[in-house]
């Protein structure tokens, strides 16, 4: 236990640039891992003798699925474990192992129901969103066979935050890491040894996660985690519970609406196209290229977390300016490199998935309007998951919404109406762009307030505790 206590202590005390580097690189490692989780499947079917594309586009169909399990974790996970995270600067351990197990309960239930209605709706669910009529059978056994792994699938993704907060990044990375060792050894087997095909993804994709749920779990009945599962924890507070869900309700949302936006992509490239696959496919390599870019700076955000939550719990302001400032010149720089290389080479995407003449075409001449507006993701990213971190729950909402609801999608209707097709690739880039400056403004100027109120509240609640002790000395002595 006492390993565990000084790693997390060191989130206050240790060297801030170090330390900055010691929690992100696993997170970044962490969520290009991920990147390979969702783009291995693609790049397998995409091979597939004869239904390549059709493949492709049905996995590009399934993709907002999978997002919306990850916005369930989201909510659970992000929201409770920035929640522990303060509790714990707070010295508060009690009441952080409780949000933990709550955590847990609220994460195993949504499971279960999440599977339930994947598996028995999957057909209908992947027509709704938009798939290609060549592709629905694909589509459809592909997310039966995920919604069977839907507990697990939630669980470690919801968890492994948790780990994180303790200041073990490096253990979170690997929890990742296993999984995706596995997916990518499982998926040839199946797809193409076993001749399961789209079948064979979606299996080899659930084991993947049931191991790295096994790993996280137990992690977590190891020594060095200070969260424990408790039965008498796991009691339903309704208190707690809302205390969880209004932090993660940002995250929630960023990843709900990046499925929504998602779903309006599919919907309006089927109408303004005939169902013409193609397109889809080409969609599909595009949103992957946006991963390449955004997962990263979204490790930066999350793995900075435990620093920024622990030091607001601590009330220390100049820590806290500091470790924002390194992180920010960090997420920049990467973000202005992978971008400057997007736009100048697109095709490179393209052949990754091994992608017909056609689909290729459409890659290389509309990527770079699709992906203009990343740059701006070092703030839509990585600062928003600060924001959050800071417990900062109604303007993260605000910004999570705008992006996606309030600009994205309006405006991929109203683009492809008059524009066609081109008006769903034009519109994520102009929505990025715009969001992100509103978004810069916002930040750096709320920071500095959230920064001061903390440390105000910190300097009165010691001083009424000087008060309080002085006042007792005092009585012990009239008693003497």
């Amino acid at each position: 236990m006492r390993k565990s206590q000084t790693t997390t202590e060191l989130l206050g005390t240790g060297k801030i640039l170090p330390l900055v580097f010691k929690l992100t690189v696993p997170a970044v490692v962490a969520q290009l891992i991920t990147f390979l989780y969702n783009i291995v499947d693609r790049m397998y079917v995409a091979n597939i003798k004869g239904s390549g594309m059709d493949a492709l586009a049905a996995l590009g169909v399934v993709l907002p699925i999978t997002l919306i399990i990850q916005a369930f974790a989201n909510l659970i996970g992000l929201g409770g474990a920035p929640r522990a995270s303060m509790k714990l600067g707070e010295d508060d351990t009690p009441e952080a192992n409780k949000l933990f197990n709550s955590s847990f309960v609220a994460l195993a239930a949504i499971g279960v129901v999440l599977s339930v209605t994947a598996f028995f709706l999957a057909r209908q669910i992947v027509e709704l969103f938009g798939c290609p009529p060549s592709a629905v059978e694909y589509a459809t056994s592909y997310l039966k066979i995920y919604s069977a792994g839907t507990v697990f699938v939630l669980a470690a993704q919801g968890l492994n935050p948790f780990i994180t907060a303790q200041g073990y990044s490096l253990t979170a990375m690997f929890s990742v890491l296993i999984g995706a060792v596995v997916n990518i050894i499982l998926d040839p087997v199946f797809i193409f040894a076993l001749g399961m095909g789209v079948n064979g993804a979606s299996l080899a994709t659930v084991l993947s996660q049931l191991i790295s749920f096994v790993w996280i779990i137990c992690f977590f009945f190891s020594k060095r985690s200070i969260f424990r599962f408790k039965l008498g924890d796991m009691k339903p507070d309704a208190r707690r519970f809302f205390c969880i869900l209004s932090l993660g309700f940002s995250p929630f949302i960023m990843t709900l609406t990046e499925c929504a936006i998602q779903i309006v992509f599919n919907v309006n490239l089927n109408s303004a196209t005939g169902g013409n696959k193609d397109y889809t496919a080409a969609l599909t390599i595009m949103l992957s290229a946006l991963q390449l870019i955004s997962l990263p700076l979204n490790g930066l955000g999350y793995g900075m977390q435990p620093f920024v939550s622990y030091n607001y719990g601590k009330g220390n302001s100049a820590r806290l300016k500091t470790g924002i400032k390194y992180v920010t010149a960090i997420a920049f720089v990467f973000a202005a490199v992978v971008w400057s290389a997007s736009l100048a080479a697109p095709q490179l995407y393209a052949y990754m998935f091994s992608a017909s003449a056609e689909v290729r075409a459409i890659v290389t001449e509309y990527a770079p309007f699709f992906l203009m507006g990343s740059i701006m993701f070092f703030v839509q990213m990585t600062l928003q998951n600060v924001n959050v971190a800071l417990g900062q729950a109604k303007s993260a909402v605000i910004l999570a919404v705008l992006r996606k609801v309030i600009i994205l999608i309006p405006l991929c209707f109203a683009l492809t109406h008059f524009l066609g097709f081109k008006g769903v690739y034009l519109s994520e880039g102009i929505a990025d762009f715009v969001a992100g400056a509103i978004t810069t403004v916002v930040i750096f100027v709320t920071f500095p307030r959230v920064f001061n109120k903390r440390e105000r509240e910190v300097e009165r609640a010691r001083a009424a505790a000087r008060d309080d002790g002085a006042t007792a000395q005092a009585d012990e002595n009239s008693e003497q």
